[in-house]
């Protein structure tokens, strides 16, 4: 048996239950170590040896392997997953038929680039993209937007962004950016007021009524008066160093000295 008939039955099976409406994700993970053992026969490393069998098998795997990362929210997987995934949609684009994944995943891998502030990396991947389909594909075109409202700093817009998003898989991505958002604004909210209403914080943070802050609040160990409606924020207390102005005084006599010695 060659090792590509090894790889498909485990494949198939890994397909199929990947596609079922409520898969079950351990025993996809373990369909995925069997795969990844049979696959060390085959290229799995694309090389010019390859066969486009070998190389479909081992793309498609990857591809499902992403998937199952961003559906268990475990984003150094898909990124692992990711960096082997892009040889086989780039460098290999004019040999293999297009993947009707390709640029959901490549659109969620710019998003998470984004969600972590990696605007170097997300600009090099950009330039892998052809001109057009950063114009008129919708996966693409939506975190170039979403770049594009982060450096205008208009955060509302990002938050608005969940109601129409091009893929249900880019919903991850979002909520770790606007969480990220979300946190940021908190650190001046703590630096520049002492205390804010509920409905104002609310409003600044995004969120879609008062009863939310509560929880954030809490996370936050920030004080809420339930009755007065208003958040409280704790002041670092600054604690002044009283400094020896003796043994200062010493040391630089004693730094003089030894400075004069050495003229």
């Amino acid at each position: 048996m060659t090792s590509v008939q090894e790889a498909k039955p485990l494949y198939e099976e890994l397909k199929k239950e990947f596609n079922k409406k409520k898969r079950d994700v351990a025993k996809c993970k373990q369909l995925i170590s069997q795969l990844k053992v049979a696959l060390l026969k085959l290229n799995f490393f694309p090389n010019e040896s390859a066969s486009k069998a070998e190389l479909i098998i081992a793309r498609d795997f990857l591809e499902i392997c992403c998937q199952l990362s961003i559906e268990t929210e475990d984003i150094e997987a898909f990124e692992r997953y990711f960096v082997q995934l892009k040889t086989y949609y780039f460098d290999y684009r004019n040999e293999l038929p297009e993947s009707a994944y390709m640029y959901e995943l490549v659109g969620c891998h710019l998003l998470c680039l984004l969600s972590q502030n990696r605007l170097a990396h997300f600009h090099s991947e950009l330039e892998l993209i052809s001109i057009s389909d950063l114009v008129t594909n919708i996966y693409i075109k939506h975190p170039v937007s979403i770049e594009q409202y982060l450096i205008e700093g208009s955060y509302n817009k990002i938050f608005l962004s969940k109601a129409n998003l091009p893929s249900e898989r880019c919903k991850f991505f979002i909520e770790v950016l606007s969480n990220t958002i979300r946190d940021e604004i908190a650190e001046c909210m703590e630096k520049s007021y002492h205390s804010v209403s509920l409905d104002e914080a609310a409003t600044i943070l995004f969120f879609d009524n008062k009863a939310d802050v509560v929880p954030y609040a809490k996370q936050r160990k920030w004080d809420v008066d339930r009755q007065s409606g208003v958040v409280l924020f704790k002041k670092e207390e600054n604690t002044k160093k009283e400094i020896d102005s003796n043994k200062m005084i010493n040391e630089f006599v004693n730094y003089a000295v030894q400075l004069e010695t050495i003229i």
